[in-house]
């Protein structure tokens, strides 16, 4: 095992996770990606808002600002979880919504070469997994290696 990726959110679970990741990558003597989520539903309130301001001023906004923003808060909060390791993450920042993330995990790890991937899951009731689908089990029956998961 020498690449991992966590993927991760802002919670208290997640910075656990975190922590977790950078000890499995400590002592693997591996790398570690962080593949940091931006809701869609968020991301697109925030292209409204970005909308709604460049018709008041007339200016023309990238929307990649908030994919960028989104990356300072990500490395904001992974340093603060690893500021005491030697670990330098690479971060990669998506937008995704509940039903995309699965695959964004899948395809962020075969795309990094990794071997482990540690996630957070949401406990749900059987016909909950049923109706909406269940994260967690589409990437541990799709991902081709280890896989650590903790519950919210």
């Amino acid at each position: 095992m020498k690449h991992g990726l966590v993927s991760l959110r802002e919670s208290e679970t997640h910075r656990e996770l975190l922590a977790e990741a950078a000890e499995w990558c400590a002592g693997a003597d591996g790398t570690l990606v962080v593949l940091w989520h931006l809701d869609e539903g968020e991301y697109d309130a925030d292209v409204d808002t970005l909308e709604s301001v460049e018709r008041v001023e007339r200016v023309d906004y990238d929307h990649s600002a908030i994919v960028e923003g989104a990356a300072v808060h990500a490395t904001e909060f992974v340093e603060s979880v690893l500021s005491e390791t030697d670990i330098d993450p690479e971060i990669v920042v998506v937008v995704d919504s509940e039903t995309t993330r699965a695959q964004h995990v899948l395809d962020t790890a075969v795309e990094r070469t990794c071997d482990h991937v540690f996630i957070v899951g949401t406990s749900r009731s059987p016909a909950g997994k049923a109706v909406f689908g269940d994260f967690a089990q589409r990437v541990i029956l799709n991902f081709d290696g280890y896989t650590t998961l903790v519950t919210e």
